[in-house]
């Protein structure tokens, strides 16, 4: 329970239901560690997302416990989000927080507590299939809110104690039913941002966090050249782990038309620059990939793949490498495929499942 709405309308559901309800909050980093003494505490892990949450439950007559995850969660989380941009990579830290703090940290904490399975305020869908005996993992009826893509990392055995009791509702029913039972958080505003970046800086955060020596890399963020597509120096960038394939702003050259990065080489520390079409792909390599549906099928399928939170899926082939690594091949050209945002794969409303983005090969 984030002390937000959507957890909160899920612990209530649950315990309308006749469940036997136990709240759980977690305590995944320190303000003062990745806040700085500048920028203002209001996100998840504050005093007082954790007050509102205790008060709901308190309200709906569950326990509530708060837990200290902050060292798994800078060692699986924080660790990888710095890793990933100082090598020129975009991560997708909340899906890494589903898979490895949720669903894994979590889960071990709450089967100590007797739990049989874990409900989340989540918008997606869990079914069990009949005919191929595995769990499916659904998107959300909401389409605005559809949170499957970032839930491709979950297992069998994690759908199979999973509940989303928010799946089959829109967020604008979740807002008036919390509003109905005179749940405490139901007006409560919500982000979409980075939860342990608390002024949306990455620069600042990166910055910070590499100067105390809290990356396991050792790396001197230092500047390098902006290069367009035939090598040609355009300008300098600042350090690599400042940019991100699409990028426009921040690059600091004048040019005739809006110049985007394209391609991000971290071991030459260099920025390739170009204009928007130069950002169109269609061939990709994803790496880590986590089977939902898909059982021994065949080499290709055809499926609709998704590339980042807000990418609406687009037509595809998807074909098996070795090592099990996955070619994803688009029917037409899509903008700035970004080496480490992750892929999804599906089937209609199904998740066939997914990886991360590891290269472009075109």
């Amino acid at each position: 329970m984030s002390g937000g709405v959507d957890s909160s309308l899920a612990a209530f559901l649950l315990r309308q239901q006749g469940y036997p309800v136990v709240g759980m909050s977690m305590k995944l980093w320190d303000f003062r560690e990745v806040g700085g003494d500048n920028h203002p505490d209001g996100r998840c892990c504050s005093l007082e997302s954790l007050n509102d949450a205790r008060a709901v439950c308190q309200q709906i007559g569950i326990p509530h416990y708060v837990l200290d995850m902050r060292e798994d969660f800078r060692k699986q989380v924080i660790s990888n989000f710095i890793e990933e941009y100082l090598q020129g990579r975009t991560p997708n830290p909340c899906i890494i927080c589903n898979t490895q703090i949720k669903w894994r940290s979590l889960w071990i904490k709450a089967e100590s507590l007797g739990a049989g399975y874990m409900a989340t305020g989540h918008y997606a869908r869990v079914r069990f299939d009949q005919n191929t005996q595995r769990y499916s993992l659904l998107k959300g009826v909401d389409s605005t809110r559809d949170q499957s893509y970032a839930l491709w990392g979950l297992s069998q055995t994690d759908l199979s104690r999973t509940i989303f009791p928010l799946g089959e509702l829109t967020k604008k029913q979740v807002r008036a039913m919390a509003r109905e039972h005179g749940l405490k958080v139901a007006e409560r505003e919500e982000s979409q941002e980075i939860c342990f970046v608390a002024d949306d800086d990455y620069g600042r955060f990166i910055r910070e966090w590499v100067g105390r020596g809290k990356s396991r890399i050792q790396y001197k963020i230092k500047p390098g050249p902006i290069l367009n597509l035939r090598g040609e120096k355009l300008g300098e960038h600042q350090g690599i782990p400042f940019y991100t394939v699409g990028q426009r702003r921040g690059l600091g050259i004048a040019a005739e038309r809006p110049l985007y990065v394209i391609r991000i080489d971290a071991e030459g520390n260099a920025i390739y620059a170009g204009e928007n079409e130069e950002l169109l792909g269609s061939s990709f390599v994803v790496s880590d990939v986590n089977w939902v549906t898909v059982v021994n099928e065949g080499n290709e399928i055809r499926c609709d793949v998704k590339i980042r939170y807000q990418h609406t899926p687009k037509k595809a082939t998807i074909s098996r490498l070795t090592n099990g690594r996955i070619l994803v091949k688009f029917d037409k050209p899509e903008r700035a495929i970004t080496p480490g945002q992750s892929a999804v794969f599906y089937d209609g409303e199904s998740v066939l499942g997914g990886g991360v983005i590891d290269e472009l090969v075109n």
